[in-house]
This record gives C-alpha cells, structure tokens and sequence, in this order.
C-alpha cells in the first residue's frame, strides 16, 4: 500500500464515519484490506482502493474493515452488576406507572452486549415479562448486524464471558456453534446507523450503551454525538462508556455517577 492510498483511506473512513486512522496505523488498515480483497476477488489492496470511486457498496465495505468490532459477553462484567443492582431496581421503580423501558444498544458490534443484557433481564427481573420493554441495536456495519441477528456464535466466542448456565439456558449447539434462542432474539431490533451522521429513527431510551466506541472519534466527532445523545437519553436516564472513556473536556451536559469501581454517566440535569 502507498502512502497516497493510506491516506485516501484515512480520509474515507474521517469523512464517511468520524474514525481517525493515526499515521502509524498503516500496517492495521493494509492487513484488514488484504483480508477485504479476498473477499471481495481483488487481487490487492491497491486493486480494491482502485475500485472504491466506482462502487459505493465496496466504498462501505471498506469503511466497515476499518471499525473495530470486538467484543465478548457481559463485558467489564461489573458494569452489569451495577444495573442488576442498583440502577435497573431504580429504573423499574420509577416507571411503575408507564411499565415501559427502553434500551439502546448503539454500537451492538456482533451482539453479545445486547444479548448479554437480555439474559440479565430474564434471569433478575422476570416481572419485565408483561412491560414494555424495547431493545434497539444499531451499528454502522451491514455484517456485523447480520451477524448479531443470526446469533449464532462460535465455540470460542461462548466462552469469551458467558456463564456456562447461561450457554445451556439460552443457547442451542448448531453444528460446531451455538445459537441464541428465538426467545431472545426475537426481543431485538436492528437498525444501521452511522454514529457521525444526524440520527433517523432513533427513539427515546432509558439506558444506552455507547461502549468502546467513542475512543475511535476526533473531538468534533465526539461532541457532535453528546449533542444527539442529550435529545435522546430521558432526562434520568443512563449512559454508559467505555471504561477507556470519558465526557470529561468534551461536554459538560452528562455528569459522572459512581458505583463502587465502576461508573456510568446521567444528564447533568438529573
């Protein structure tokens, strides 16, 4: 890869999603798009840089080789014991009179924290059964939506966090996989959305997921999504970073709330 096509990518991925690619990041974008032109049938990925001018899916598909879609079940583990302890008994107790929730999960990557999220629910607050609840999950990429939807999850990707009760309780083996059970899945909506763009279709919530994203944006980025994240959180409502991550120098509209060794943030005004 050239210089001049490094930074072609650079600026794509800037202008398309917000995500800054450093200058010492070559060697990542080279390895993920040699993986992208086999897939595609390019032979390189000069060819496949050759290409994107001309074909608006390929022109995505590169933006999405640049996101970074790890993740594992019940992540950082405590910030779910924080909502199973402290702020879903809250949360349900303030909406007695609605009997509505409403989660959004906006960088759902392959599925496993809203999934992780639904398996709580079901094992600690059964009486949710007849609320309202909705769970939204969004991402820029197309496959790792579809993905998330199938929720079919290899050996090595059950074993990343979940409880071996959960895998027996919630899951079914496939093959050589195992797929969440159409109870759970059938509780999610998918939706594509690209965080650096102005939001459509984007509800309400009372508790929104905004993991280990945020670090990937330059600081425009970053206050441009606060900007639409204060319309969407309920005003007592709950947002949670990264553990990398902070609202500290970028806004002061979302104030840090502490539980024990872990914190997530509420609107300042809350």
């Amino acid at each position: 890869m050239t210089q001049s096509e490094f930074d072609l990518v650079r600026k794509l991925a800037f202008d398309e999603a917000g995500i800054v690619l450093e200058h010492d990041k070559q060697y990542l974008v080279e390895s993920r798009l040699q993986s992208l032109a086999k897939q595609t049938s390019h032979e390189s990925p000069s060819s496949l840089i050759g290409q994107i001018a001309r074909d608006i899916r390929l022109k995505q598909k590169v933006v999405e080789a640049m996101t970074t879609n790890e993740t594992t079940f019940f992540r950082d583990h405590e910030p779910f014991e924080m909502l199973k302890n402290e702020i879903l008994p809250a949360l349900i107790q303030a909406r007695q009179e609605t009997r509505q929730l409403r989660f959004w999960y906006a960088a759902c990557s392959t599925g496993q924290e809203p999934y992780s999220m639904l398996m709580l629910l079901a094992e600690h607050f059964p009486q949710l059964a007849s609320w309202n609840v909705t769970h939204l999950a969004t991402d820029i990429s197309k496959d790792v939506i579809a993905k998330a939807k199938e929720g079919e999850y290899s050996q090595f990707e059950v074993n990343r966090g979940l409880p071996a009760v959960y895998l027996t309780k919630y899951f079914q083996k496939k093959g050589l996989h195992w797929k969440v059970s159409d109870a759970l899945r059938e509780q999610l909506r998918f939706q594509e959305l690209n965080l650096n763009r102005t939001w459509v279709g984007i509800p309400k919530a009372d508790i929104v997921f905004l993991r280990n994203v945020m670090i990937y944006f330059d600081l425009d980025a970053k206050r441009r999504i606060f900007q639409q994240l204060e319309r969407t959180l309920e005003p007592d409502g709950y947002l949670f970073l990264g553990t990398a991550e902070t609202t500290l120098n970028v806004t002061a509209s979302f104030q840090r709330v502490a539980f024990g060794r872990t914190a997530c943030y509420r609107p300042a005004a809350a």
